[in-house]
């Protein structure tokens, strides 16, 4: 499970920053790609990539200002161009208003799509839980911007315990059948009448990974709330320190108020995002270290660097 950051940016393009895209890769887990966002030039972007775009199969978007949908309908129709692979329908969650975007873009461009997009348009009404699989589950919850805005929690469900191969193959027991009764949990008696655990040999249950991502926001407790145990909390850093009533006004945050939020949220790791682009290299140092000094573990990310979730 990776992140990889296509926009970093606040607003408006920078020379170094574009605006708002990642991904959360899901390759190895169910062979997807979700994008949260996507900010004019995100398909540019892309190309600097290795990703696929027909693997990108989710798209969550926080809300409807334009440094964060502008890119969609690009990316949505260069995703159609990709005529020797097989093409996959996409599913597209937001605030209200997302698919008249899209539709309306993709009509008065004259764009036509050899896949469908299953909408899933997100209101007041409509929060918590908003997708399950099998493997992940996927939270929503409104934050504090100038417009409805949205934070993502995306949970792993536990992993089952590894069977313990070389430690069955010591003991004797013979490859095959007895393998798979042991894995699925079943106690078997081999021919010399010994009794095998099935417990001794599968190691406990993995706890899933925790990834919150949020849109454009305050300090609130919904974001407290969103990253609650987070293994990743992306937490947009507009502003920096001592910018609290420019960053309130303009419904965003500063550095300080994210580490506050992945401080008392108790989460793992914090990336910020969304960097104005009046802070340049040196401002993003100082900022990354004044952040540290309320949570450690605290990085400002750059487009198209690549974050494992460990």
């Amino acid at each position: 499970m990776e992140l990889q950051f296509l926009g970093t940016g606040a607003g408006q393009p920078a020379k170094q920053r574009n605006v708002s895209s990642l991904v959360l890769k899901l390759l190895d887990e169910i062979n997807e790609i979700w994008m949260f966002d996507c900010g004019e030039g995100t398909q540019r972007q892309i190309l600097e990539t290795t990703i696929k775009p027909r693997k990108i199969e989710k798209i969550f978007i926080t809300h409807l200002h334009g440094d964060h949908i502008f890119g969609l309908p690009g990316f949505l129709s260069s995703r159609a161009f990709q005529a020797s692979e097989e093409q996959t329908d996409i599913a597209i969650f937001g605030p209200l208003g997302i698919k008249s975007f899209v539709q309306n873009s993709l009509s008065v461009s004259g764009s036509r799509l050899p896949y469908k997009i299953h909408y899933h348009e997100l209101t007041e009404d409509k929060l918590g839980k908003i997708f399950e699989t099998d493997k992940f589950t996927v939270y929503a919850e409104r934050l504090a911007h100038t417009i409805f805005c949205l934070g993502y929690r995306v949970v792993q469900k536990d992993l089952e315990g590894t069977l313990d191969a070389e430690a069955l193959k010591e003991a004797g027991v013979p490859f095959g059948p007895l393998f798979g009764k042991i894995k699925n949990g079943q106690d078997v008696t081999l021919e010399d009448g010994r009794l095998i655990h099935a417990q001794d040999f599968i190691s406990a249950p993995k706890k899933g990974k925790i990834v919150t991502i949020l849109g454009d926001t305050r300090k609130s407790l919904a974001s407290q709330r969103l990253a609650k145990d987070a293994d990743v909390l992306v937490h947009e850093s507009t502003y920096g320190k001592g910018d609290d009533k420019i960053a309130r006004n303009h419904g965003h945050s500063t550095n300080i108020q994210a580490a506050q939020i992945a401080r008392d949220a108790g989460v793992k790791r914090l990336l910020l995002n969304h960097v104005s682009a009046r802070f340049l290299g040196r401002d993003c140092r100082q900022m990354e270290k004044d952040a540290a000094a309320i949570f450690a573990n605290v990085k400002i990310v750059k487009d198209l660097e690549e974050v494992k979730i460990q």
